[in-house]
């Protein structure tokens, strides 16, 4: 499902997902048209993930709904993709890719030794143990259903931070060609045009897991009940875990997986959220307690003019 980085010079132009969205929330939307590069790898659960640069003009913006979301143009929200685990990879540039925050150095991380992750077009960020790699502000991951050749995202997030990029390796689809599969990512979007933060926190969270890991299969996944949580610097919102149960082993690289999904509302009075998806009940699975010492770093921040 994670194929590796695919550069934006040459290869055969992708189908552009970036199309008016049916559904009633904002979607990650790209300025910059459709990547170019060869088909999506596939990842643990056979779904499409993408990882994607944008460009820094570009501004992302992700529309969900329960059944799926959307890319559409737009400088409202900025989460562009799917669930997490069917990915292809391009880059805007070989400087955008070596500098992670993209001319923009955001706030200082909060937690002693770990990396700040910065979305500058919504101003949010949060900090991650030292181990992981930010991606540039213009990479988008999503997921989207196997069989759509459009590949609307399901869910997507922007500016994320993976752990353990290549995690498993394998040639699932028998092309010849090695996928890498990640152990886990985090990252951000906006929700514009959600219903309410509880809303956004259950959906999205189980829009990864399926994504990711379950497809087609949506009657594997379950999510726990909608919790309050207010963040280090304030943050209140609602979150929501879902976590999937008999993924088919059809490949070593198809694994439980589980995504945790935080929602809130900005100082501007829209709709945003935080989330966490990756690998379950492995040996290197990221336990909770990081997942919510994470997650307490969410905050807002005044991005740079730079």
């Amino acid at each position: 499902m994670w194929p590796g980085e695919q550069s934006p010079a040459g290869g055969p132009e992708q189908p552009n997902p970036y199309k008016e969205p049916p559904a009633p929330w904002n979607a990650p939307t790209v300025a910059s048209g459709p990547p170019v590069g060869g088909p999506p790898g596939r990842g643990p659960g056979g779904g499409r993930t993408k990882l994607v640069a944008i460009g820094a003009a570009a501004a992302v913006v992700v529309a969900a709904a329960v059944t799926g979301a959307v890319l559409l143009g737009g400088d409202e929200d900025d989460s562009a993709a799917g669930p997490d685990p069917a990915a292809s990879s391009a880059s805007a540039s070989a400087s955008a890719a070596d500098d992670p925050r993209s001319g923009d150095s955001g706030p200082a991380p909060t937690v002693a030794g770990w990396t700040v992750v910065a979305n500058p077009d919504h101003g949010i960020a949060f900090d991650v143990p030292a181990s992981w790699a930010p991606k540039s502000r213009d990479w988008v991951t999503y997921v989207a259903e196997d069989d759509d050749p459009d590949e609307k995202p399901l869910v997507a997030m922007k500016a994320p931070a993976v752990l353990q990029e290549e995690w498993c390796a394998s040639d699932g689809d028998r092309d010849g060609s090695v996928d890498h599969t990640p152990l886990a990512s985090a990252g951000t979007r906006g929700n514009n045009g959600a219903r309410s933060t509880e809303d956004v926190a259950r959906t999205d969270s189980a829009a990864w897991v399926y994504g990711a890991y379950t497809q087609p299969d949506r009657d594997k996944i379950s999510t726990g009940p909608v919790t309050s949580f207010t963040t280090a610097s304030g943050i209140r919102g609602s979150v929501a875990t879902s976590r999937s149960s008999g993924v088919a082993k059809k490949d070593k690289c198809d694994v439980e997986g589980k995504a945790t999904t935080f929602a809130f509302e900005t100082a501007d009075g829209d709709f945003a959220s935080w989330s966490f998806f990756g690998a379950a009940g492995v040996d290197d699975e990221v336990p909770e307690t990081t997942v919510r010492e994470i997650l307490a770093t969410v905050r807002e921040y005044t991005p740079s003019d730079s």
